[in-house]
């Protein structure tokens, strides 16, 4: 069953419940998806070279979240990142921000998000300045996700960087070989929680003196009170020669869409990867429904372009 098929059969009942909710931008996609190669896309005239025969082929869409569209460019992206990888050991961090300011994250996504690269990097760029084996400009690769596997919005920043920074005045690279270690992740998560409020401060948001960790709003008593935490989280960890994690993001670069649709016997249901398990769990199906993932198209389309 094509995507552009299902967002037919349940755009209305999906805006019924959630058009007061839903960004502009999240509208475009809907829009793009539910047209990629149908009859209401525009078509391009193809023509074997052999026989001459001619078929008319419907346009893609070409937006950054469709799955048909986005394959190509995520194949693309990861052999250019390969092709610059240098001799030192990967490690994969991840900088996750605090569940008291998703409400604020999520009121002001282009702030926060931006806020979350810039300052992960330079608390990355910091600690590599000061290392007694780098002492030098290192690089990375930063890709943000917004969601974890089951949907949940959780956003947390992948950095991708090698043990390795370059020495400006001997031109060479200073690695740190054999230690398997890069920096310690209680004191990145200091600096990166020091950064982040200060940006969020500059920018003249309010930080929640109040969260209600039950989801009710304004908090109902002094014990239920949570400010933001004085403990962040920043997991660090070996990824060898880092092809695995490059794939890993490359996956969810370009193609955001995975996830499971389902329509039986009326349910209508949309949900992502149960974490550790080979099935999706679908709530509301009696016990768990083993489906097949979501399989890549492997088609390249000249006509795709990033939305």
């Amino acid at each position: 069953m094509q995507l552009s098929s299902i967002i037919q059969t349940f755009e209305a009942d999906f805006l019924a419940a959630y058009q007061n909710t839903l960004l502009p931008s999240q509208r475009k996609a809907l829009d793009a998806l539910k047209q990629c190669r149908t009859t209401q896309s525009p078509v391009m005239l193809a023509q074997c070279d052999g026989c001459e025969k001619q078929v008319l082929i419907p346009h893609s869409c070409g937006h950054r979240s469709c799955p048909h569209c986005q394959h190509y460019e995520s194949q693309q992206w990861l052999e250019r990142q390969l092709k610059k990888q240098v001799p030192a050991e990967y490690f994969l961090l991840t900088f996750t921000l605090p569940e008291e300011l998703r409400p604020l994250a999520w009121q002001h996504q282009r702030t926060l998000y931006d806020l979350m690269i810039r300052c992960s990097w330079e608390t990355l760029k910091t600690f590599a300045q000061n290392d007694p084996h780098l002492q030098g400009k290192a690089g990375a690769i930063s890709v943000l996700h917004t969601h974890s596997r089951r949907l949940d919005y959780h956003p947390h920043v992948h950095v991708v960087m090698p043990a390795a920074a370059i020495d400006a005045d001997e031109r060479l690279w200073r690695t740190k070989a054999g230690k398997s270690y890069l920096f310690n992740h209680k004191a990145l998560a200091k600096v990166f929680r020091a950064k982040l409020l200060a940006g969020v401060r500059e920018q003249g948001l309010e930080l929640p003196a109040c969260y209600d960790p039950q989801g009710g709003g304004e908090c109902r008593n002094r014990k239920e009170r949570v400010s933001v935490p004085k403990t962040w989280v920043v997991d660090v960890k070996s990824v060898g020669s880092g092809d695995k994690a490059l794939v890993y993001l490359g996956r969810y670069l370009y193609n955001h869409m995975d996830v499971v649709y389902a329509g039986f016997a009326g349910a209508k249901t949309c949900q992502g990867r149960d974490p550790g398990k080979g099935y999706y769990r679908l709530p509301g199906w009696p016990g768990d429904l083993p489906l097949p993932r979501r399989q890549n198209q492997t088609d390249a389309n000249p006509n795709a372009v990033r939305a």
